[in-house]
């Protein structure tokens, strides 16, 4: 930050505290005037007098009912609601009907006999989830004609009778209308977001009426999560930073000059960053009396922010593009985070996010090495391939090169190639190709795994089939870079075969080490098809970078996307084929 902008930081973060300040003292008055009501009788003033949203007025002497003709929302006469066109009328309809529920719930809560008003009281206990994953390939067994009804099932062991609560509860109905008082005075949608960080009295009443019940989904815990997310988000931005000041001012070149290696470069730029999240996550989850435990799913996490920030701040050439590679992937890395951990207790796909792992932590029912290993060890294989990409690309042709993103990845993947073991380069590459797949894999499956059958299978098939493709594609896209004119048929079948067998490879071993429980899905089945007939899937990748070897042989770099489409059609074919049964 410049000098001249100290000051104004200054001013600014002053003006913060004093509007913080009088927001608090005099509250929130975003929504005051909103709607325009007309009554009447002055007794609806009852429901929506105390709201400062409404505007009301006195229609009791006009007999056009019509909201419109007079530039109303909403009118009520004779007990009905008259609304006005279009979103607005509808939201203040809503709003209406919520406020005449909160006085209902009100004129209940005067009645003397409590348990009249309110004969249905609820007391939640949960439980472990024990729910299978595999239960989404199963199904209800029918009877076809001519076939005997199966027989009822017979529970293995013993009946006991188990005697049905009491009517009564051992509570006394003055501190029952107390507490009901209490919830219904307070925010809802305000307190679901804070409700987790201020211990309630669930301890001292744990009754609460149907309309209070809320699912038992982790939604506070997760936004609380993302409390303490954004900054190791925002920290990284500014690692992002001065990896791009360094190449914009050129400011870096003195640094590349250095008799130091770029592996202690990276890691002396990284090591501030690194160590200020751990610090700020700590300092948050000892606030809220968390466990801090909790800071060992979130390494990940940070080692895969850390990385991406690296390799964004080396492959933009503006900071406009700069921002609009770290927008997109923010947007695609929280949504990696947090829609599996939506699903927490709920499903085994849950565990695909570290932030599950959190969850967990903080209501106390923690986690096991296997879980860890599942949720955590995709963000760290991402993370030290791509800081190894980095590092072997932390040079000034590489730095301060002005070209696209494309002609820079192009750039980064050809320095992987060694020219006299070009063939084992291949190997290699597609085996650091596989955990950026699967990741992209498991985000297919979080995000279309609850789409009806068998519409989620075919998209997870043919989004997967395209991925794995493209990342194939990259192998001989970087040979070409790195060696121009070196490609032909024998080079192409060499090639192939080395990529298959590098891709397989690490798909084989990433598989039985972290993703065993999804592949024994149906989901899972589409993903990794035949994986135990080690020919057929490496008979499969071969034939997938032969194709998109043969376009770009044939027909140059501009027949790539030619030559993954019909290399995608292929694969799909092919999963297609072993699933014909299942599908049709």
């Amino acid at each position: 930050m410049s000098r001249d902008l100290i000051p104004l930081s200054g001013a600014l973060l002053i003006l913060l505290v004093l509007v913080s300040g009088f927001a608090a003292q005099n509250g929130m008055h975003l929504q005051d005037g909103l709607y325009q009501i007309g009554l009447e009788s002055p007794e609806y003033l009852d429901i929506v007098g105390s709201d400062p949203r409404y505007i009301t007025y006195d229609t009791s002497s006009v007999s056009d009912i019509s909201p419109q003709r007079y530039g109303l929302d909403l009118i009520i006469r004779s007990g009905m609601i008259f609304r006005g066109s279009g979103e607005k009328g509808r939201a203040a309809q809503k709003s209406l009907e919520r406020n005449y529920q909160g006085y209902t719930d009100w004129v209940y809560q005067q009645q003397q006999d409590l348990f009249a008003a309110y004969p249905l009281w609820i007391e939640n206990e949960y439980v472990t989830s024990e729910l299978d994953f595999l239960a989404t390939q199963s199904g209800q067994q029918l009877t076809l004609p001519g076939q005997a009804a199966p027989k009822a099932p017979e529970p293995e062991f013993p009946v006991t009778l188990i005697e049905p609560p009491t009517s009564s509860i051992p509570t006394d109905t003055e501190l029952l209308r107390l507490s009901l008082s209490d919830q219904m005075n307070r925010d809802q949608e305000l307190n679901r977001y804070t409700g987790m960080l201020q211990q309630e009295d669930a301890d001292e009443n744990p009754y609460k009426i149907p309309s209070l019940l809320s699912p038992p989904l982790p939604f506070d815990t997760i936004i609380f999560i993302f409390v303490f997310i954004f900054p190791l988000y925002f920290t990284s931005q500014f690692f992002m930073m001065s990896i791009m000041n360094e190449r914009t001012l050129r400011q870096g070149e003195a640094l590349i000059a250095a008799p130091i290696r770029p592996i202690v470069l990276i890691i002396g730029k990284m090591l501030p960053y690194a160590a200020g999240m751990v610090i700020v996550v700590t300092i948050i989850l000892a606030s809220v009396g968390a466990d801090l435990t909790a800071i060992f799913p979130l390494i990940p996490v940070i080692l895969f922010f850390l990385a991406f920030a690296l390799f964004i701040g080396m492959v933009a050439r503006s900071y406009k593009e700069l921002s609009f590679i770290s927008i997109f992937f923010s947007t695609i890395a929280t949504s990696y985070l947090f829609f599996p951990s939506i699903f927490a207790n709920v499903h085994i796909v849950s565990l695909l996010s570290p932030i599950t792992l959190v969850v967990y932590i903080i209501q106390g029912t923690g986690y096991s090495l296997t879980d860890y290993l599942y949720a955590t060890s995709l963000f760290y294989l991402t993370s030290f391939i791509l800081f190894a990409i980095c590092i072997r690309n932390f040079g000034e042709e590489q730095l301060f090169t002005e070209s696209g993103i494309i002609a820079k990845l192009n750039l980064f993947l050809s320095n992987l190639i060694v020219p006299k073991y070009w063939w084992l380069s291949l190997f290699f590459i597609g085996i650091m190709s596989i955990p950026f797949v699967l990741m992209a894999q498991m985000m297919y499956l979080v995000l279309f795994f609850n789409l009806p059958m068998p519409a989620s299978l075919i998209l997870i098939m043919l989004l997967a089939a395209w991925t794995e493709e493209i990342a194939k594609a990259a192998g001989i896209i970087a040979l070409i870079t790195a060696l121009p004119g070196f490609l032909n048929p024998r080079v192409l079948i060499i090639g192939s075969a080395a990529i298959a067998a590098g891709f397989l490879f690490g798909e084989k071993l990433l598989l039985f080490v972290t993703i065993a429980q999804i592949s024994d899905s149906v989901f899972g089945a589409a993903l990794f098809l035949s994986i135990g007939m080690l020919w057929m899937p490496f008979l499969l990748h071969m034939a997938g970078v032969l194709i998109i070897g043969a376009a770009i042989l044939y027909g140059g770099k501009k027949a790539i996307p030619l030559g993954i489409f019909c290399a995608t059609v292929v694969h799909l074919l092919y999963n297609l084929y072993h699933l014909w049964g299942w599908i049709f």
